[in-house]
């Protein structure tokens, strides 16, 4: 058995097509990926209703005389969240009380700020920021709303693509596969750029464009298949149901809608992380036992870990690797992560890790 073990741990290591995907699933699992796209989906379901609310409200002022422009407007945008999109295109705005618009807003405020925080925390843990090298509480609340506005200015754009899709007639074209998959295309670009844009925006780090630029294709393409099934599960269960079982069914669409999207946004990050750190290949069994011969990239990525619990600008984190439980020797460590016996200087952080090298410094 150990001997088909070591044959597929050499397969994917030299084969870059494995070990690549590998190492991002790996990545996503020593991040905690599952609980970093939970906490995004807390923040996001509290929002989503209020702010669909807010929309509808602003929509019916804006639009006081054009009811069929507005609801065009609306179902555009809604039309980009499959199994929910149609459902929630009913809400007629924030009526009744002051307090109710209050608590709304309220709600709608608490949801959005998370959201920003939550993808900002993910995005750092995914890169390994120290701690005290993280974006002060007041710069992080005002780059989330900076983050929620480009986001819904990405919402209205794509809803603008696809309403002029749908209404191709109206400018004398035909809405033919081809017209229509260009603007799908189009769709999907806009997504990966926006996306891409935002995930610079989300730590303290500036990574290039071309850093990023990998796991916004990523995500885009993911949420375009995600809107695929999403319109099965419409067709196929919310559309059968009856009123009080499709109330449950929207729901927990809903939920498990946010959450797929928020784990596809994870690993769309550690996609770019593995990328441009090079944190590939991975050992095969490195997740589930300490008798394995780390990698480089195994060895990069456990250093990075354990730097990234840095929590002030003089403290200084070193990362060794010792004997093995069954007292073997570790392979040598890797050109940038060496072992270091304890009267070493520590190695020089990069430049992000430096407070004093950023703009933003946390007290």
């Amino acid at each position: 058995m150990a001997s088909v073990v070591d044959r597929v741990d050499a397969f994917q290591q030299r084969h870059r097509v494995v070990g690549f995907p590998l190492a991002v699933l790996y990545k996503f699992f020593d991040d905690q990926g599952n609980y970093l796209a939970a906490i995004l989906t807390y923040y996001a379901f509290i929002a989503i209703f209020p702010l669909l609310l807010i929309a509808s409200s602003v929509l019916g002022l804006l639009l006081k005389g054009n009811a069929e422009l507005r609801q065009a407007v609306l179902t555009s945008a809604l039309s980009q969240f499959p199994i929910v999109g149609t459902q929630l295109g009913a809400p007629q705005g924030l009526q009744g009380s002051v307090s109710a618009v209050v608590i709304g807003a309220l709600a709608a405020l608490y949801g959005v700020l998370g959201v920003g925080q939550a993808a900002q925390n993910a995005v750092n843990t995914a890169w390994a920021i120290p701690r005290n090298s993280r974006l002060n509480p007041l710069v992080s609340r005002l780059r989330s709303f900076v983050l929620m506005i480009l986001a819904g200015v990405t919402v209205l754009l794509v809803a603008m693509l696809s309403s002029a899709s749908s209404h191709l007639s109206m400018f004398g074209a035909d809405a033919n596969t081809g017209l229509r998959l260009l603007f799908t295309l189009l769709s999907v670009a806009l997504n990966a750029l926006v996306i891409s844009v935002m995930m610079r925006l989300a730590t303290p780090q500036r990574e290039t464009l071309r850093q990023v630029l990998p796991g916004g294709i990523t995500i885009a393409v993911l949420w375009q298949a995600l809107q695929l099934l999403g319109g099965a599960y419409v067709s196929r269960v919310v559309s059968r149901a009856n009123d009080m079982n499709a109330i449950f069914a929207v729901v927990l669409g809903l939920l498990a809608l946010i959450y797929i999207a928020a784990v596809m946004a994870v690993l769309g990050v550690e996609v770019n992380v593995v990328l441009a750190r090079r944190l590939y290949p991975r050992a095969l069994l490195t997740p589930f036992t300490d008798e394995v011969d780390l990698t480089d990239a195994d060895r990069r990525a456990y250093a990075d870990y354990a730097k990234a619990q840095r929590h002030k600008g003089f403290q200084r984190v070193r990362v060794s690797f010792g004997r093995r439980p069954n007292g073997e020797d570790p392979a040598p460590a890797p050109t940038g992560t060496p072992d270091q016996p304890p009267d070493q200087d520590p190695p020089q952080d990069r430049p992000h890790d430096r407070p004093q090298d950023r703009g933003e410094q946390r007290d």
